[in-house]
């Protein structure tokens, strides 16, 4: 018996055909029967045979008309149950119209309307039945089996009765679902598609032990971030992977299946509730406009990119230096619905005519400039490279948008620019100086003068040599996670979050704002690395170790984004403030940076630094062979303003 229904994996379309005309023969004999008072020698044969092959031969008709028969039986759900009302009812009124003209048109045929009438609602009643035994009877085998793994889905609502429905279904999935979890206490005890709907908070701890619970999918659109949180580290501690039901926005082509399902990453719980921007605003600053962005292949450009792709712009520009991963941004956009004319240029922005050819040609509206070195410890070892690519080619960019009357220039600055203890930091803060003063010196100077705007955020979850990467790779090849301090904080915010907040920034901007965004609160980094190996379904001291490797060059243990109310203004956005910080005149700056490419031409990199120094008094080197210098600082510094 089992061996035959796992062969039967798919019924052909003529036994359920054949099934059906049974089931219609089996109603309008039981319809005889009754209507005769169960007595079945009063049952005039001719009547009986002239009535149940004019039945059959309409609903015959009905079923070929409606495809009932075409379901996969062992997937039965609401769809074929409208299908059979509507074959059912089609050959029922075929079968009323034919009875009517037979009775007036062939005077020796006699049809029996009053058996029609009840065999049409016992043969709409006995093909759902036999439809769900069957589907059970699949149900039933398929569990017994296969090894299965016992699952609760936390949401019943449309996604998760969804899901329930699709795992259900596949015979391949080793997935069973024992209930449902919500945190709507109306649902709780109910049932949902054949299981009961538990409390989330209350009974989790009880269901998962009682019913042997090994995974929860978690299939809520629109569940709070500290809510996910809060769940997400409850089941964790009981042992339970969590999978999760993605957006319903990313399902393929409006449909989801069980392949979507997706494991719960480390960013999906240290990001926060969505952001709402200015949408108007936005359209109004980039629809149908030319669009340049700079670093557009790293991470933060890349994302920058999408989104701005939302607008309609008319042409955007993507210039980057690294031609690998530019191609491949450019084999990813051919997969998204777009409107604009997109540009990729392999270039440098170190390269003055370069770059003044590619705003020749095609005269941009709005800059968005991400190009920029950001990995601390070689930067430290590398200054001159920090400051040539950091400094020497945002002051090429901007300058060239001022000469191409570019309406917005957005720099994407850091929070390491903020007290700065190492090299890329402080070309950060000299860059933004730069682009700061310029904005005043432009607007004394200029009719038409380019507004230049500042953002800086921290560090970015999944962004290219950013930490969450790095923890994923030694997971994965089994630890140990290396932390280079047991108490180092850092402040995250997720690629998508921090680059719309740098869209909105940029759109409100009206000139020399430097922007610092709401990063939340910081994160000790061996939090998260315990997190991410809970997530990963191992054991934090049994299966991975954490290991402990020191400060690196140039590397704070707490990050710093100057967000109090001391020193930054509120804006309209309760996300985004504005940066109180020292203004620094044009002229001054300008030959501070002309002496600081000088120097990376001298080769000597302790001058170099030196004169950073000069430049950015706050500048005070950590763990790095330039704090020797910190001991003589040069006293002179860009005239302020």
């Amino acid at each position: 018996m089992l061996g035959f229904v796992q062969s039967l994996r798919v019924l052909p379309r003529w036994i359920i055909l054949l099934l059906d005309l049974l089931i219609f023969f089996a109603s309008i004999t039981l319809a005889f029967i009754f209507r005769f008072n169960l007595v079945i020698e009063e049952i005039p044969g001719d009547r009986y045979t002239q009535t149940t092959s004019l039945y059959l031969l309409c609903n015959l008709i009905a079923i070929f008309l409606t495809r009932s028969y075409a379901g996969i039986i062992r997937y039965t759900g609401l769809q074929d149950g409208l299908r059979i009302f509507l074959s059912t009812s089609l050959g029922a009124a075929l079968s009323f119209v034919g009875g009517f003209l037979i009775s007036r048109f062939v005077p020796d045929m006699f049809i029996s309307m009053s058996a029609l009438f009840i065999s049409y609602f016992v043969s709409m009643l006995l093909l759902f039945a036999y439809r769900l035994g069957v589907k059970y009877v699949f149900s039933y085998y398929t569990d017994v089996t296969r090894k299965s793994t016992r699952a609760l889905i936390f949401g019943a609502g449309r996604s998760g009765i969804i899901t329930k429905g699709l795992v259900d279904a596949d015979t391949r999935s080793s997935v069973r679902v024992v209930g449902f979890l919500e945190d709507d206490p109306r649902k709780v005890g109910k049932h949902l598609s054949g299981v009961k709907i538990f409390h989330a908070k209350k009974d989790l701890v009880r269901v998962v032990e009682e019913e042997r619970v090994e995974e929860v999918i978690l299939a809520i659109q629109n569940l709070g971030q500290d809510r996910k949180n809060s769940f997400v580290d409850a089941c964790l501690q009981l042992g339970v992977k969590v999978r999760q039901v993605p957006n319903a926005d990313r399902w393929v082509k409006g449909e989801f299946t069980l392949n979507q399902l997706q494991e719960v990453k480390i960013e999906d719980l240290l990001g926060r509730d969505a952001i709402h921007l200015e949408t108007a605003q936005l359209n109004e600053q980039l629809h149908e406009k030319v669009v340049l962005i700079t670093g557009a292949a790293g991470s933060i450009g890349s994302e920058i990119v999408r989104q701005v792709l939302r607008y309609g712009p008319a042409t955007i520009i993507l210039v980057d230096q690294a031609e690998s991963a530019l191609y491949d941004l450019q084999q990813d956009l051919f997969l998204l619905p777009k409107n604009s004319h997109l540009v990729p240029i392999v270039a440098d922005v170190t390269n003055k005519l370069r770059m003044r050819h590619i705003f020749e040609k095609y005269r941009p509206h709005v800059v968005y400039h991400a190009a920029a070195y950001k990995h601390v410890p070689l930067m430290e070892t590398y200054p001159t490279e920090a400051v040539l690519t950091n400094v020497l080619g945002t002051q090429h960019v901007a300058d060239l948008a001022v000469k191409f009357h570019v309406e917005k220039f957005v720099l994407v600055s850091t929070d390491k620019a903020v007290n700065p203890t190492n090299v890329m930091g402080a070309t950060k803060r000299i860059a933004e100086i730069y682009v700061q003063a310029l904005n005043h010196y432009v607007l004394l100077t200029e009719n038409a003068p380019t507004q230049f705007v500042t953002t800086r955020f921290g560090n970015v979850l999944g962004s290219n040599g950013s930490v969450i990467p790095l923890f994923k790779k030694q997971i994965k090849r089994g630890g140990p996670v290396t932390v280079t301090d047991p108490n180092i904080e850092r402040y995250f915010m997720t690629i998508p979050e921090a680059c719309q907040l740098v869209l909105e920034a940029g759109a409100m901007g009206q000139g020399g704002e430097i922007y610092v965004f709401d990063m939340g609160k910081s994160i000790k980094i061996s939090e998260l690395a315990e997190r991410m190996i809970r997530l990963s379904g191992l054991r934090v001291g049994k299966d991975i170790e954490i290991q402990y490797t020191g400060l690196r060059e140039g590397e704070k243990l707490y990050e710093e984004l100057l967000a109090t109310e001391e020193n930054t203004l509120r804006t309209h956005h309760p996300k985004i403030m504005i940066a109180k910080v020292k203004e620094y005149a044009f002229h001054a700056v300008q030959g501070n940076i002309e002496r600081l490419i000088e120097l990376t031409l001298e080769g000597d990199e302790m001058k170099l630094v030196s004169q950073m120094k000069a430049m950015v008094p706050e500048f005070v080197s950590n763990v790095s062979r330039f704090e020797i210098l910190d001991k003589h600082r040069p006293k002179s510094s860009p005239a302020e303003s």
